[in-house]
């Protein structure tokens, strides 16, 4: 038997799956990590936490299986945290800068008083701000000593986590990152799809600093001197997670859309071989590149906090001891009470893009329990993705018919009923809702000619669950009007 290695490093930890040829997973490991905040607004990784996560789980779920099986390694990962690191050592030169970090922020404002945000958004699809790599990049040259020269020496090398990892899975071997993630950093053109002279000016990056680009699929380095695995094993798929997971819903028709809950909210619509500008605050970004040339675009709302909210509920307040606990305490009262949450803990994201924002809850009266605020919090991050679709439905010119969903916590029956409520279209869950996971799978395996083609994917996909609009639309509307009095409060 025969399996592939999908590697999904995400934001809190990293999960490893091995999957078989008929896309059963055959082996399964996560590992958490810690999360370090140096300052209000900062969020850093440990690099070296980073890698040894994804040992862990990889030991995990390689535990029955053997080595000699594997025959390709897909990666996908969390997208526009920012890693540099020494050439030579591999040390890490400062500690990752996440992409919830908003240190960067009067730098964006910067930016964009200055009249750069037009030309930006023109080359990369995306608006100034401290969610994507390249200010995160610019910070690190600018405040940790010696950076800056080590940078133009050529000493250091500068990539997303995907880059990271596939530095360290190769033995430093191979320094590439795939279109996607370079389409997340404000450094890439993705019409011309390659880094671009021009926005490195702008933010004073060095393009010795630059991986190479390769497609989302097709071999571009192999295995050397990891623990556990042979020397000489393909990786042959990366893609940023968001973008992973639309390949793993198999969402390849123009139109297709899905939305991964995990520590954010991210909905990704398939556009088809151009890009398509946003009128409505939405990012324009890659979808994929295979190593056929096949080249898809997609538009993308982000909302910054989603399953993060439900573990503030947990570790910030004490509500319960696991996040799975929170669909029982919210399904015990019948609504929210009038309570409502923006989860906006590190600024919103898409349409509204304000970085200063912070998180807000109103209606709170002394009937309120920790039930109704909980229930609150999930109807939020529900609410969130209401702005998005709409502002996506407008700029597609094309009504949403069905919402994939994926990612933790979409598992939660309650949050997905109301998110079918509150938009009006169905809801469809997948067998196998780590879909990013499996989207990495996939382009590796189509890397290495393990599957065929999409047409695997497209028949390997099962629906588990259909959840259908069943709310008055009355009801709906009121509940909007009090989300948007909420959120521009926040």
């Amino acid at each position: 038997m025969r399996h592939v290695i999908a590697i999904d490093q995400g934001t809190t930890g990293s999960t490893v799956l091995v999957l078989d040829e008929q896309l059963q997973v055959r082996g399964r490991g996560y590992k958490e990590f810690r999360q370090i905040y140096p300052k209000p607004g900062w969020v850093e990784h440990d690099p070296e936490d980073i890698w040894n996560s994804v040992l862990t789980a990889l030991d995990q779920a390689m535990g029955f299986i053997d080595p000699k099986t594997i025959e390709a390694i897909g990666i996908t990962n969390q997208r526009e945290t920012a890693v540099i690191w020494d050439r030579r050592s591999t040390k890490a030169a400062h500690n990752a800068i996440v992409w919830q970090d908003r240190r960067t922020a009067e730098r964006c404002a910067e930016l964009k008083a200055s009249g750069k945000e037009a030309r930006v958004r023109e080359l990369t699809g995306l608006t100034i701000d401290p969610y994507f790599s390249g200010t995160k990049v610019s910070w690190m040259l600018h405040n940790v000593d010696g950076m800056a020269v080590a940078a133009r020496d050529g000493g250091l090398a500068f990539g997303t986590v995907d880059s990271y990892l596939l530095w360290r899975l190769t033995g430093g071997g191979v320094h590439a990152t795939d279109v996607t993630n370079a389409s997340r950093t404000l450094l890439f053109d993705i019409n011309k799809l390659s880094w671009s002279e021009e926005l490195c000016e702008m933010l004073g990056v060095p393009t010795t600093l630059l991986p190479e680009v390769v497609p989302s699929s097709g071999e571009c380095g192999k295995t050397r001197g990891v623990a556990g695995l042979p020397d000489g094993i393909p990786i042959a798929g990366i893609a940023g997670d968001q973008q992973s997971a639309l390949f793993g819903q198999a969402c390849f028709t123009p139109g297709d859309a899905k939305c991964t809950y995990g520590t954010g909210a991210f909905i990704l619509m398939n556009t088809g071989d151009k890009p398509v500008a946003s009128r409505s605050g939405l990012l324009t970004t890659v979808a994929w590149k295979l190593h056929t040339g096949e080249l898809r675009y997609a538009l993308e709302g982000s909302a910054f906090i989603a399953g993060a909210a439900v573990q503030w509920l947990r570790d910030g307040l004490g509500f319960f001891k696991s996040a799975a606990e929170v669909e029982a305490l919210a399904a015990s009262v019948p609504d929210s009470g009038g309570v409502i949450v923006v989860p906006a803990f590190a600024g919103l994201g898409a349409p509204h893009w304000r970085p200063e924002a912070r998180a807000f809850i109103s209606g709170i009266t002394r009937g309120t329990t920790r039930a109704h605020i909980a229930r609150a919090t999930l109807e939020g991050i529900a609410l969130q993705n209401v702005d998005i679709l709409r502002a996506m439905e407008r700029d597609a010119n094309r009504s949403l018919g069905t919402l994939k969903v994926d990612g933790g916590a979409a598992a939660n029956d309650l949050l997905m009923q109301f998110q079918s409520d509150v938009l009006g279209v169905e809801i469809a869950r997948p067998e196998l809702v780590e879909s990013t996971a499996l989207g990495a799978a996939f382009l590796a395996g189509l890397g290495t000619g393990f599957w065929k083609d999409t047409g695997a994917i497209s028949s390997a996909w099962r629906e588990q669950k259909r959840f259908k609009p069943a709310a008055d639309r009355a009801w709906v509307k009121d509940h909007l009007a009090r989300w948007d009095a909420a959120v521009a409060k926040a």
